[in-house]
């Protein structure tokens, strides 16, 4: 990929799209991107909870009001909040190419957010998204997931808690484990190795006197024929702490960004016993751009 021309963020309100806002946006100047902010409401006509028979007509159409009123608020808030960091960048508001510089547009559609986001992923380089929140909500994880699995495209995960420094992709620490997940992802974060000042390989294992130096050192020589220089260091943790010690590794390492592939092993079982993807996406102090 040779760079990030076309960038989704999903943008369910003000608070949780401030975060992936930001990035999208200093990416977008970075690389000369397009931003399409994407605004789901759902249909309030299936949202309202139709529960026994004793409810009236009046009753229901009293909800389905309420609804309306709460998801016109909700997307205002949002397009002020996109409004605002267009107008921090610099960022031009335009739906069509070319632009002489970076531009983003505001599409606020009607529907289930997972279908949306899946489909207009499939035809944007990048998608960016915040933090689920708590303990990964489980609406926030389904769009998250469904963007992973079904779109072929990157995604970049914003943390919670915004870092103190503003850039992205400087200092890059790299989970690899010899995966097709995971050389994915090396092969869509080229754009920022190739401008990162240091870049580290995770090579991760369960065992002690498992092989693991050549699989990373040839990562390392494949990245040399592009010209990015990486040095390598070996991550021995059980399965059951493999996501915490990877998290605290890429914190040793200063880094700022974590690239890795998603769900390695079947999504099904990293859902039900844990597993790094999930430990990852639920705790990455850093941002984390995945691949499926």
């Amino acid at each position: 990929m040779s760079a990030f021309k076309s960038i989704l963020v999903p943008i369910p309100d003000a608070t949780t799209g401030t975060a992936p806002l930001e990035a999208a946006m200093r990416l977008a100047g970075r690389f000369t991107s397009h931003v399409s902010a994407l605004h789901v409401r759902i249909d309030p006509t299936t949202a309202v909870p139709l529960v026994g028979e004793g409810m009236s007509g009046a009753m229901v159409e009293e909800m389905i009001g309420v609804a309306e009123s709460q998801a016109t608020l909700r997307a205002k808030e949002a397009r002020a909040a996109f409004d605002a960091a267009c107008a921090r960048h610099g960022v031009k508001l335009q739906s069509a190419p070319p632009a002489g510089g970076p531009s983003a547009e505001w599409i606020d559609q009607v529907g289930r957010e997972e279908d949306l986001v899946s489909w207009r992923g499939r035809l944007s380089d990048l998608l960016v998204f915040g933090h689920p929140g708590g303990n990964a909500e489980a609406a926030s994880m389904m769009v998250l997931n469904a963007a992973l699995m079904s779109c072929g495209r990157p995604l970049l995960l914003c943390p919670a808690e915004q870092p103190q420094a503003q850039t992205v992709g400087s200092r890059i620490a790299i989970a690899w484990n010899g995966s097709a997940e995971a050389s994915r992802a090396v092969a869509c974060a080229m754009p920022l190795l190739r401008e990162a000042d240091t870049v580290t390989i995770l090579s991760a294992t369960e065992h002690v006197d498992q092989q693991v130096e050549a699989p990373a050192g040839e990562l390392a020589t494949y990245l040399s024929w592009h010209g990015i220089e990486a040095s390598t260091r070996v991550v021995q943790a059980s399965a059951a702490h493999a996501g915490d010690e990877l998290l605290r590794q890429a914190r040793q390492c200063d880094a700022d960004l974590l690239v890795m592939g998603a769900y390695t092993h079947s999504r099904l079982r990293q859902l039900i016993l844990g597993g790094v993807t999930r430990h990852v996406i639920g705790h990455a102090p850093l941002h984390v751009l995945m691949c499926h």
